[in-house]
């Protein structure tokens, strides 16, 4: 466990320790939607601040960009402040974000509010792997995980589609207010739930960038960056692929992609009791299923039936692969667990930026095949990276097998992946 010699649980406390981890999952599920809802109402944002929608659509890059800084430097300038205050903090700074937004009277005051969002983002996500470690035994740090991806899954699903929705009835100011209860409401369930969680000023804490200089890092966060980047190469265009290609009206096409986000949430589940056989095994196979999925797309996308299923079988295990490897940032870096989670971030924000963009041109240049082939050809490359970190895992013996599994992460066929490699 993190700081083995403050640990926050016991037999009497693990149950306050769940309910701090659904307090987190709250947060979690707010700062989710509160990124993801300028997606769906950037028309009328722009038309009130008198911008371009390109300019207001910056408020979605802001807040990406401030997450990817605040979490590789987090655990460095917050080095002696104890965890329960930072969160507090961090919830009370969504708050403020929330407000600054919703009565913005100028593009430079929400940019400001959203770039707060991103240093909520940055700073939650870096600290949540390590958090978890300590408010809950270890055989269930796999299942508390699951459960804060389970609330990302479900707030990605519900965002965009419930901004549309409010936007119509209470205008995009309204639906951004709405922020500001939910964070007052977890700021107060953290408040009663969250234990205090001393830091330590220990020189040896190592920052998120020296993290990555570690020979049993470099692999894995590189497997994660093609995890991410092919998932999002493939995931940001598949409005205008059901659109286009499988011809699918919007009542029909919102249905689909509802089916995908609560698919979801049964994909954290499944990959939790995949990990209690082996972490190793479900690290690989995330990636090639989805790989096998978007070649599947490819051959059977005109046929609205097949699509679905598909789509549903992406949205399972899409939403369910970071759970694992959020578990391995805590098994592989258990006493630097939250500059393992800053680093974390900084490779997943970077990795969904790049292949979007790079997912964008191949769309626009050769069309919906190239994209996710190109797709199906990233994730592949993220598996293989995978088994590789695996075999490195097992030779210098930095892999700790998973709790409670009947074997430890030992059944890899490391030659020949280093052969193929």
């Amino acid at each position: 466990m993190l700081y083995p010699d403050n640990s926050t649980f016991d037999r009497e406390g693990t149950r306050s320790g769940w309910g701090a981890v659904f307090a987190l999952t709250l947060c979690v599920s707010t700062l989710i939607a509160s990124e993801f809802m300028p997606v769906s109402i950037l028309t009328p944002i722009a038309s009130d601040l008198h911008l371009t929608e390109g300019a207001a659509g910056q408020a979605i890059s802001v807040s990406g960009l401030f997450a990817v800084l605040t979490s590789l430097s987090v655990a460095t300038i917050t080095r002696g402040i104890d965890r329960r205050t930072l969160l507090l903090g961090l919830t009370l700074l969504m708050l403020l974000s929330g407000l600054l937004v919703a009565f913005a009277p100028n593009f430079v005051v929400l940019m400001a509010g959203r770039a707060m969002l991103g240093v909520v983002i940055g700073g939650f996500w870096s600290m949540s792997a390590a958090t978890v470690m300590r408010l809950v035994s270890e055989n269930q740090v796999p299942r508390a995980l699951a459960m804060l991806n389970g609330g990302n899954a479900l707030a990605t699903t519900i965002a965009a589609p419930l901004g549309s929705f409010l936007g119509q009835y209470i205008g995009w100011r309204g639906a951004f207010f709405l922020v500001v209860p939910l964070a007052a409401i977890t700021f107060v369930w953290q408040w009663v739930t969250l234990p205090s969680m001393l830091s330590e000023r220990a020189d040896r804490r190592v920052s998120a960038l020296g993290i990555l200089r570690r020979p049993n890092a470099s692999l894995g966060m590189a497997a994660v960056a093609l995890l991410f980047a092919g998932q999002f190469a493939l995931f940001t265009y598949l409005r205008p692929f059901l659109e286009s290609v499988t011809r699918l009206e919007v009542s029909m096409l919102s249905l689909v992609l509802l089916i995908m986000g609560a698919a979801g949430l049964v994909g954290t589940w499944l990959v939790g009791r995949l990990m209690a056989r082996s972490l190793a095994m479900t690290l690989i196979l995330a990636p090639s299923a989805l790989a096998a999925l978007a070649c599947a797309l490819v051959a059977f996308g005109t046929l609205a039936l097949p699509t679905a299923g598909l789509l549903t079988l992406w949205g399972t295990i899409g939403t369910g692969a970071p759970v694992a490897w959020w578990t391995w940032v805590a098994r592989r870096f258990p006493e630097d667990a939250e500059a393992g989670g800053g680093l974390m971030v900084a490779v997943v924000q970077l990795a969904i930026t790049l292949g979007a963009a790079g997912g964008g041109i191949l769309f626009d240049a050769t069309g919906y095949r190239a994209t996710f082939l190109a797709s199906a050809a990233v994730l592949g490359a993220g598996a293989l990276f995978a088994g590789l970190d695996a075999c490195a895992g097992q030779s210098d013996g930095a892999r700790t097998p998973i709790a409670d599994s009947p074997r430890p992460d030992d059944a890899i066929p490391c030659e020949r992946l280093q052969r193929s490699a």
